[in-house]
């Protein structure tokens, strides 16, 4: 399994992304892929953007944790997984997820299971920026209970 995690502050092209994944593997039948983007709202109303600090080392090496976890459960031929941090504004993409599978259900099951994943257990801090002020925030129920049905 061929697989890449880029954490970084410059933003990203899906389409260079997708292109990237598909390759030439002949083997691969399905590519499913997920792309964040930043919302005006989450914890507070009105957010304007969002500020997001990462653990380097450690973050990238639970990303690839993540990764290697979907391979042993779903048909993995090729992953992708890029992090934005640093400053960031509306609409602006945050996270992209890519899997190549032979099958579009393992792509599509491997595909989430890692953002879920990465939403409770990489190493990543979101501050919340509107113009009343900044909020760090918080993990959700919402999301730990995804990633919790995920387990065996």
């Amino acid at each position: 399994m061929d697989y890449s995690v880029s954490v970084q502050q410059e933003d990203f092209d899906v389409a260079t992304e997708y292109r990237a994944l598909r390759g030439s593997d002949a083997g691969t039948g399905a590519i499913a892929t997920f792309t964040g983007l930043v919302r005006d709202s989450g914890d507070l109303q009105g957010v304007t953007g969002l500020f997001l600090e990462h653990y380097p080392g450690m973050t990238e090496r639970v990303i690839e944790d993540l990764i290697e976890q979907a391979a042993e459960r779903w048909d993995v031929r090729k992953a992708r997984v890029l992090h934005r941090v640093g400053e960031l504004a509306l609409c602006d993409q945050i996270v992209f997820v890519g899997v190549c599978s032979a099958h579009r259900g393992d792509a599509f099951a491997a595909c989430a299971f890692i953002m879920d994943a990465l939403k409770t257990s990489a190493p990543f801090w979101k501050k919340e920026i509107t113009e009343s002020g900044e909020h760090w925030v918080e993990q959700k129920d919402a999301d730990l209970a995804r990633s919790q049905g995920w387990e065996l």
